[in-house]
């Protein structure tokens, strides 16, 4: 039988996005992965049925390709599959976790002054 878990009033909420581990390279210079074709996302970092290959060259795929990768993996992953250029370009449209985005940023400061 489960317990039950009261809550108290007023008591903030901890969601999981603000507990999470998040990683991130040491430096933007070691990112380069591939500007076009197609990149593969592990299981450990993408949960999605199928073989875990995103074409980067289809509409969307490089924004899941840098979403995903980001927020779920570790550096050598992000070093496999982002290229710091693009990362450039793209940035201020990724949709990410606040949290990931406040870190990076403090870590890359040229992803900052960047954004849009």
């Amino acid at each position: 039988m489960k317990e039950a878990v009261l809550v108290e009033v007023g008591e903030r909420r901890v969601y999981f996005r603000d507990v999470k581990p998040y990683h991130a390279p040491e430096s933007l210079a070691d990112l380069r992965g591939p500007t076009s074709g197609r990149v593969f996302l592990p299981k450990t970092v993408w949960w999605a049925p199928g073989d875990g290959w995103i074409d980067i060259d289809e509409p969307g795929g490089t924004s899941l390709a840098y979403r995903v990768v980001i927020t779920e993996g570790q550096p050598e992953n992000q070093i496999a599959v982002l290229n710091a250029e693009t990362l450039k370009k793209i940035w201020g449209d990724l949709v990410l976790p606040e949290r990931v985005r406040v870190m990076w940023e403090t870590k890359f400061s040229e992803l900052r002054d960047g954004t849009k």
